[in-house]
């Protein structure tokens, strides 16, 4: 508990407890004459060495500060060994090093890695020319050189683990942003599609609202208009209830799959009689036959894509010829809707999205579409594949 707390407090109250320490334990050390390392007396006085240990631990509060406080605290290293070493402010020293090491730019820090690696030959090589009796002075040297490449190589240890966690940290904040990318990804593609069906259950019954209730206004047989009235009617009833099911599918998880099922191509009929009570002149072709087996999102984007393309004919063609085809071949779903518009379908009118939502929609299936002048008319050809059954 006590080692958590200490590092929550601040870097210059932190090395302030450090430099306190230091001093009191050297102060004990030196009261105690417990201080010499190399002589068997000590010709300084106390005051000296009490100077010497005040100044090296006022350094202490400067020890982050590389390499500055590094020279400062080696010129009183300096003098304490022409003095005569003392065991206080040699360790005192260590702490510098280490400091230098760590907190220093790696640049330095491999300078002191260097700088360690060659005081061992320095002093060995040193102690091998200058000492008269060999084996004391090369047992002292062993002795001192710990508190040199000690304090570096612990540094260098902590620097590495302090770098690994630091890419570590920035690795895991990338991957925050990353999936944090993915979900804006994801609702946007999510908003992309509710806006598809949006389009495909509104434009496509209001468009047929519009159209059959200005023909209706305009009919002078009462009859004629009562059947285009109920036709609009079909249409307001049949996009109120697609509009509720998209409502429940948003509003919870699950949902009553009689209240919640989208729609299918079995249910083409009824948009063909929707195009039919707006004036258009619709021929439906083959189509399939309820025993093949037709996933989900294949049988709703053959629907909507059928859908879009009446629309757009009831809107470019009014009073004209429609041909719808549906087909199965080769595991291939086939949707062409043909009408006899001598001018190619233009996004700028209207909207502009009919076309886009087509070509998403069969583009998410692994399907593709094609929209064009096709003889004298202009045709929408849908090619979706279907899965075999196994």
């Amino acid at each position: 508990m006590l080692l958590p707390r200490l590092r929550s407090l601040p870097v210059w109250q932190q090395d302030a407890l450090i430099a306190l320490t230091t001093w009191l334990i050297g102060f004990l050390v030196y009261a105690a004459g417990i201080h010499r390392l190399v002589t068997a007396y000590d010709h300084a006085p106390l005051w000296v060495r009490l100077l010497e240990l005040t100044a090296l631990c006022g350094l202490e509060l400067l020890r982050r500060w590389v390499p500055g406080a590094l020279l400062l605290a080696t010129a009183v290293l300096a003098a304490d060994i022409w003095l005569s070493p003392s065991l206080p402010v040699v360790i005192i020293y260590t702490d510098f090093l280490y400091a230098a090491t760590l907190y220093g730019s790696r640049r330095t820090s491999r300078v002191m890695i260097g700088v360690a690696a060659l005081s061992v030959v320095a002093v060995l090589a040193a102690v091998l020319v200058l000492a008269q009796q060999w084996r004391a002075a090369v047992l002292a040297a062993v002795s001192l050189l710990p508190f040199v490449l000690t304090p570096v190589w612990w540094a260098a240890n902590v620097r590495q683990q302090r770098d690994i966690a630091e890419t570590e940290r920035a690795n895991a904040a990338q991957l925050v942003k990353i999936a944090e990318l993915d979900r804006r990804a994801a609702v946007a593609a999510e908003r992309g599609r509710m806006a598809r069906d949006l389009h495909d259950v509104i434009a496509g019954h209001l468009s047929a609202i519009a159209i059959q209730s200005e023909a209706a206004l305009s009919m002078p047989d009462a009859k004629l208009a009562k059947a285009v009235l109920k036709s609009v009617r079909e249409n307001s009833v049949s996009a109120l209830a697609e509009m509720r099911a998209m409502i429940g599918l948003l509003k919870a998880d699950g949902g009553d799959p009689e209240t919640t099922a989208p729609a299918r191509l079995a249910e083409l009929a009824k948009l063909v009689e929707s195009a039919r009570a707006s004036g258009l002149q619709v021929r439906v072709g083959s189509t399939v036959d309820d025993g093949v087996p037709l996933p989900a999102a294949v049988d709703l984007t053959a629907y909507r894509i059928a859908q879009e393309a009446l629309t757009n004919a009831v809107k470019h063609a009014p009073d004209g010829q429609v041909d719808v085809d549906v087909s199965f071949f080769d595991g291939v779903l086939a949707v062409e809707v043909r009408n006899d518009v001598h001018h190619p379908y233009r996004p700028a009118d209207g909207a502009g999205t009919g076309l886009l939502n087509m070509r998403e929609r069969a583009d998410a299936v692994g399907g593709r579409l094609t929209a064009g002048p096709a003889d004298d008319g202009w045709l929408v050809r849908a090619e979706l594949p279907v899965s075999e059954p196994r």
